[in-house]
């Protein structure tokens, strides 16, 4: 087990333990490896690209300081908006409750006035019913005095006619003259 781990070491190990000679010397890989550094950061250097580098930096910063000063003035903005819209829904709600409020009211005042036309209607109607039993009351009574006149006058026709002679009628007939006479004189 132990030969796992020293074979990885030995290979790992191999280009480390490949410098060999003195170190100021192309043979060094370690020189080598050291002048490509110190010319890569000449170059770096020399094109400025730290300063540009920076440069993008703080844009970036500042893009990133724009940015959240945007989201604070638009986070004011909509809590601005959102009091407002809170404000007119409390004014809305209040509207509507009003609305609400004066609906049952009227409600309650149309159902109180349908209910007094209903007893007036209904009081209107009895007293009508009331009027046409009086009128057929009286109308009844009318017809039977009517007709217990008809009656009557047939019942007296009949007697008169039985007992009635031409003596008698003209003596009927004379006493009426007499009675016009003195009423008219």
């Amino acid at each position: 087990m132990t030969r796992l781990f020293v074979l990885p070491a030995l290979v790992a190990a191999g280009p480390a333990l490949a410098a060999t000679g003195p170190f100021f010397s192309l043979n060094n890989t370690n020189f080598v490896v050291l002048l490509g550094f110190i010319v890569f950061v000449g170059v770096l250097i020399y094109f400025k690209v730290f300063r540009k580098l920076a440069e993008m930096l703080d844009k970036r910063a500042d893009g990133i300081r724009d940015d959240l000063a945007e989201a604070r003035s638009l986070r004011e903005e909509a809590q601005t908006l959102l009091a407002s819209y809170e404000r007119k829904h409390r004014e809305v709600q209040g509207q509507a409750d009003r609305i609400v409020a004066a609906a049952r009211e009227d409600a309650k005042a149309q159902a109180a006035k349908a209910q007094a036309d209903l007893d007036e209607s209904i009081a209107r109607r009895v007293q009508a019913a009331r009027d046409q039993i009086a009128s057929a009351e009286e109308k009844a009574v009318r017809d039977v005095r009517d007709r217990a006149i008809q009656v009557a006058v047939a019942a007296a026709r009949d007697v008169l006619a039985r007992q009635m002679d031409a003596q008698r009628g003209d003596a009927l007939i004379d006493q009426s003259i007499e009675t016009v006479r003195e009423k008219l004189h």
